[in-house]
């Protein structure tokens, strides 16, 4: 899925570890999603990858200390002041420790003294000097003064000890950048419950009714939201691959589950989240009571087998013919209790003719507040990396049109904010 950053600044920090050559990833990654990307480079980063490398990822003058001029924007107060955003990656526990310090002995640190923006820092160094008490020290006056860490990675390090120190993955920086970026008053420390997928109702150990969705669609919902700075919950049965680590995910199988663990999680959304708000150097926690969303995305099956089978049924045993009894699911959106949250449904059809009127008697039938509607046209409409939704309520049915799937889940939520007023 595409992240759009065009109209962005970002300002690369990379310091000399031996992950610096991640760093490159991260720059290519930052270009692809249209951002435009600022290098600035400690000494002891050019012994491991070249300035020159950067500027061709990038297509912008690296800022060294050989190349600060003062004749030019290409120097530390005007990069500092130019970003949006500045993310050292990777950060050393030299780096670390100067910066919570607010030493500036080189041209990385002194833009970072310069810098007014938000700042993430992705540490990388051997655990022993990671696990410093000099260094986790200053990670925890770097947290108190709202520079995010990105936590790193237990593995085998590159000195050839097993622990905690390695750089966190690069689409993890990338994410948590872009998240710092597009995150919206409105949506961000919000609790979201997103269902996908669709589920899987077993017939043996073995076998299982299931249908063509392919949970793309809510995937992308629940990016957009993440991006949004939402405290998303997906709930899915197609697993996490190509999000964000720390979006919360729960796999589940069947409707069931779906249902039980959809419930729980609408139950802890309305709590409220606890969270920290930096004063005076110390953490205060405070409640943040927001209205919160459910996107039931999902595809869940209407029926599922009335006695499911423990082991292998043998086919000798079933014989030419095989009839299963079927009994229905329980219909997760008219059961659930929506009081004090915001509900969206989706809703495929194939009828054209009555597809869309189907669509809106959801809200009166279901109870929700909007439904996102998607004519398909056969079975090879699901799975697709684009689809074309109607945004529907009480009041208008709006075309969204039809795009790539996390320009549509943005889409999506932009009309589901008009929902809320708290």
């Amino acid at each position: 899925m595409h992240v759009d950053l065009s109209g962005k600044s970002v300002l690369l920090g990379v310091t000399g570890s031996i992950s610096a050559y991640k760093a490159c990833d991260l720059a290519r990654l930052f270009v692809k999603a249209g951002a435009r990307v600022q290098v600035v480079m400690s000494p002891a980063a050019q012994r491991f990858v070249s300035p020159l490398t950067f500027e061709a990822l990038t297509r912008n003058p690296v800022l060294t200390q050989e190349s600060e001029s003062w004749s030019s924007t290409l120097n530390h107060i005007e990069t500092a002041k130019a970003c949006d955003v500045f993310v050292i990656a990777p950060a050393t526990a030299n780096t670390i420790n100067k910066l919570s310090k607010g030493i500036a002995d080189n041209i990385l640190l002194q833009t970072a003294l310069a810098c007014a923006k938000q700042m993430l820092i992705a540490p990388a160094a051997n655990t022993q000097m990671l696990a410093n008490h000099y260094t986790t020290g200053s990670i925890k006056m770097l947290k108190v003064n709202d520079i995010e860490i990105i936590e790193p990675q237990s593995k085998r390090l590159a000195c050839g000890d097993e622990g905690n120190g390695a750089l966190a993955e690069v689409n993890e920086i990338f994410f948590a950048t872009a998240r710092t970026l597009l995150k919206e008053p409105f949506w961000e420390d919000r609790r979201i419950v997103v269902t996908g997928g669709g589920t899987r109702e077993k017939i043996d150990e073995v076998r299982y009714i299931s249908n063509f969705s392919s949970g793309k669609m809510a995937k992308a919902v629940s990016l957009a939201l993440y991006l949004k700075g939402a405290d998303v919950c997906y709930i899915t049965t197609m697993g996490n691959e190509g999000l964000p680590q720390d979006l919360y995910t729960i796999d589940v199988e069947d409707a069931k589950e779906l249902y039980d663990y959809t419930v729980d999680a609408i139950r802890v959304a309305k709590k409220g989240k606890m969270s920290k708000t930096s004063m005076n150097n110390t953490d205060a926690p405070h409640l943040i009571q927001k209205e919160p969303y459910l996107f039931m995305v999902a595809a869940v099956a209407d029926y599922t087998p009335a006695y499911p089978q423990k082991g292998k049924l043998k086919k000798s045993m079933l014989g030419d013919t095989w009839q299963i009894e079927l009994k229905q699911t329980t219909d997760i959106l008219s059961n659930i209790n929506k009081d004090g949250l915001k509900s969206v449904a989706f809703k495929a059809e194939m009828n054209s003719q009555e597809g869309l009127e189907n669509a809106k008697a959801l809200l009166d039938a279901k109870g929700v507040d909007a439904v996102c509607y998607n004519l398909l046209q056969d079975a090879t409409s699901f799975g697709g990396d684009e689809n074309e939704i109607t945004f529907i309520t009480k009041e208008k049915s709006i075309p969204l049109g039809r795009a790539d799937k996390l320009t549509l889940a943005q889409r999506i939520i932009s009309h589901a904010k008009e929902l809320s007023d708290a």
